[in-house]
């Protein structure tokens, strides 16, 4: 795992020991940062389920304002700040480890523009995820998700609430990993 480009590029990355975290593997990570290359310049980032924390990383690297990483693991926690100190980003990340919904808790009334949601496969946190997001307003009006899943039906499981909330925008598998981009359905579309 490395830092693809931007400020941090070339920085390897250390990773969580065992086999609780499977990290995004490079493949999929440049797919996803070539989908919202043009939209991460000044903007907040939240990195559900972050494991090392180079999603939010990557993010800073190439030019976020800010980052808020968020893990419930103790051994997580520590490789983010470790990486976040390699990469000389530790100033404009925010660690919170702690279970989901506490985590959430915090959260409230902040707005992101970019998030991620990359939970362990076939756990389907995806769908109750997406429900905090938009119970609690955090994805900002022209903001992205980018959802990491093993299938691409663990998104929104059928939920019709979901799907009135947050349209796909793209979807393309790469290898073991389905990634979805979603936005909002409220936006305006652009003339």
């Amino acid at each position: 795992m490395r830092i693809i480009t931007g400020s941090a590029k070339g920085t390897v990355l250390v990773s969580p020991p065992g086999d609780s975290t499977r990290p995004t593997s490079d493949r999929t990570k440049e797919a996803v940062f070539s989908i919202i290359q043009f939209s991460i310049e000044g903007r907040r980032v939240l990195d559900l389920f972050s494991g090392s924390g180079q999603m939010a990383l990557e993010a800073l690297s190439r030019g976020a304002e800010s980052a808020t990483a968020v893990d419930s693991s103790a051994a997580a926690a520590a490789c983010i700040r470790k990486n976040a100190a390699k990469c000389r980003l530790d100033d404009r990340l925010e660690l919170i480890t702690s279970s989901l919904p506490a985590a959430f808790s915090r959260l409230s009334g902040r707005r992101y523009d970019i998030i991620f949601i990359d939970p362990p496969y076939r756990a389907m946190l995806v769908p109750g995820t997406l429900r905090e997001i938009a119970e609690r307003d955090l994805l900002s009006l022209h903001g992205t998700v980018i959802c990491e899943t093993s299938d691409e039906d663990d998104v929104f499981r059928g939920s019709e609430d979901l799907k009135n909330y947050f349209k796909i925008e793209k979807q393309n598998r790469y290898g073991a990993a389905a990634v979805s981009v979603l936005r909002r359905t409220d936006v305006p579309e652009e003339q």
